[in-house]
């Protein structure tokens, strides 16, 4: 069994940092056979979103928690590209919560391949209902998203 059969389809949590493994298809590369840069928005989405089942958060059940509903929006987001991803590489996404209050997070995330850093990317993201107007996360939620990390 390999590491990523052993840890499932979500990844795993390791030292409050999430790891999803993916592998570069052709679909990811532009003519050359390197990642194309827009892709990679799609490879951090991916761990984003798999911290969540992770942790046991599914984002259907938050669209309907309350009459308001919860969503989750990327506000912001700084990226480096520091090396090239190629095809059929095994990417290492690592994705780990460094803040969660109010109605927004930071996340910082990073992929590797080869045990070398490629891309990092630190993202706001914030709450919002279903009219997509502002509103706080539960404490219960922000707890969550923080397991594991040193605040």
């Amino acid at each position: 069994m390999t590491e990523t059969e052993n840890h499932g389809l979500s990844g795993w949590m390791e030292g409050g940092t999430h790891h999803l493994h993916q592998r570069v298809y052709y679909e990811d590369t532009d003519f050359s056979g390197i990642v194309y840069h827009a892709r990679y928005l799609h490879f951090f989405e991916r761990g984003r979103t798999d911290l969540l089942r992770c942790l046991g958060v599914e984002q259907r059940t938050l669209h309907t928690i309350d009459e308001e509903g919860l969503a989750f929006a990327v506000h912001h987001m700084d990226l480096k590209f520091v090396r090239p991803a190629r095809m059929d590489d095994i990417l290492d996404i690592t994705t780990k919560t460094v803040k969660a209050t109010g109605a927004r997070m930071v996340l910082e995330q990073a992929i590797h391949a080869n045990g070398q850093l490629l891309t990092t990317a630190r993202v706001t993201v914030v709450v919002i209902n279903r009219a997509g107007r502002a509103r706080r996360m539960p404490d219960d939620l922000a707890a969550t998203l923080l397991e594991g990390q040193s605040t």
